[in-house]
């Protein structure tokens, strides 16, 4: 059973995108979308963004990032065909690169892509532990789209996953439509009883099938080899990894339940709610993560099991998903829309109150970097981070 390990984890405390003019002198929506009415929380971020550029003019980055010089993280939906494109066909630049993990430790990491898999597999309780939840995973993603642009000359940034836009149809959606500007379809369909959910009472305790779970056939991942793992997953019939720790080399196709009962946690009213009714950062990311004694499963829950599947459904191993770094991308940009309400109180605090010297290592991902410097994507990470969300 892994569903139980996303709470446990959390609850015991262990297209080219570009930059431009945005906030003072432009407002950051100011294209016209035509697909995608703006939502509750895209509305929410409009208006707290002058909280945030009056606590920029009073507190400004030493690296001299700004609003208006940031780079732009856009939604899937609102990319050009072509940008879509260009992300994908980096993915797969990094998914042919050599590893540069160590081999001794992690003989099947086959890929560049691989070594930020076995990378988050070896630092998994790093990453979900209360202090380091929402600032880790900032610093992995940014290392990831580091990766793709230094490495596979992708000119644009990672893109993120407004789950609202999709919920109700997810595999029908921009992202999930299987066609080859689409981040790959549903899998073929598999029986299996669904995902168990520890602690909630029926008929939250159990998440139903959402008529996938098999291989993924269309798109540009249909012939993606999946290497590590699994050391949790969801399904029945996933091969056993021939190392007890998950980093032997396991070679199997990308699986996925795309799953319209998990997506309907992550609606736009109940991200809205996420952010505007929990002022405190312990109460936002346990909300966030989900509340047994409420039947909520939270949308971090709902998002990663909207994906589900192998690799995607197992806590360890779930960047081996290629959408893994959508979804953390709209944890990460909600985060930084509950930060903007309030940037003078909650722009350098973090869950947990964790010492001034706490320290996130990831090994060969990124440096040890002091937690406190990844709290603000405006200047944050000695300055590298520089980015918004649009």
């Amino acid at each position: 059973m892994f569903f139980p390990l996303w709470f446990l984890a959390a609850s015991s405390a262990l297209s080219v995108v570009e930059a431009g003019p945005v906030g003072k002198k432009s407002n950051i929506r100011e294209r016209i979308n035509g697909f995608y009415a703006l939502d509750e929380v895209d509305l929410l971020q409009e208006d707290k963004l002058k909280n945030f550029d009056a606590y920029l003019a009073a507190n400004p980055a030493k690296s001299g990032c700004t609003l208006e010089n940031a780079a732009r993280r856009l939604e899937w939906g609102d990319l050009t065909v072509s940008q879509r494109e260009e992300y994908i066909a980096a993915v797969l630049c990094l998914q042919s690169k050599p590893p540069i993990s160590p081999r001794d430790k992690y003989p099947g990491a086959l890929s560049r892509y691989d070594d930020f898999v076995a990378n988050h597999m070896t630092f998994a309780m790093q990453l979900h532990s209360t202090p380091h939840l929402l600032p880790a995973h900032r610093l992995f993603i940014h290392q990831y789209e580091k990766a793709l642009r230094e490495e596979c000359g992708y000119t644009g940034y990672q893109p993120y996953w407004n789950w609202a836009r999709y919920a109700d149809d997810p595999v029908n959606s921009a992202i999930f439509n299987g066609n080859m500007s689409s981040m790959g379809g549903q899998g073929l369909p598999i029986e299996y009883d669904g995902v168990p959910s520890m602690g909630f009472e029926p008929p939250y305790d159990m998440i139903p099938p959402g008529g996938g779970g098999g291989c993924v056939t269309e798109g540009p991942f249909k012939k993606m080899n999946v290497s590590l793992g699994p050391i949790g997953t969801v399904l029945p019939d996933v091969p056993p990894n021939p190392q007890a720790d998950g980093f032997g080399s396991n070679p199997r196709c990308l699986r996925r339940d795309v799953n319209k009962y998990s997506a309907a946690v992550t609606k736009a009213n109940y991200t809205y709610a996420l952010i505007t009714e929990n002022d405190d950062p312990d109460k936002f990311e346990r909300v966030m993560l989900g509340t047994p004694e409420n039947n909520d499963w939270g949308v971090h829950m709902g998002g990663h099991y909207t994906i589900g599947g192998d690799p995607g459904g197992d806590f360890f191993a779930s960047p081996g998903d290629p959408m893994f770094w959508f979804h953390h991308g709209m944890i990460d940009r909600i985060w930084w829309i509950w930060q903007m309400q309030d940037p003078e109180n909650r722009m350098h605090v973090v869950p947990g109150s964790p010492p001034a010297d706490d320290i996130v290592d990831l090994a060969w991902v990124a440096p040890p970097t002091l937690l406190s410097d990844l709290l603000t994507n405006i200047g944050g990470n000695d300055g590298d981070f520089c980015y918004i969300y649009d």
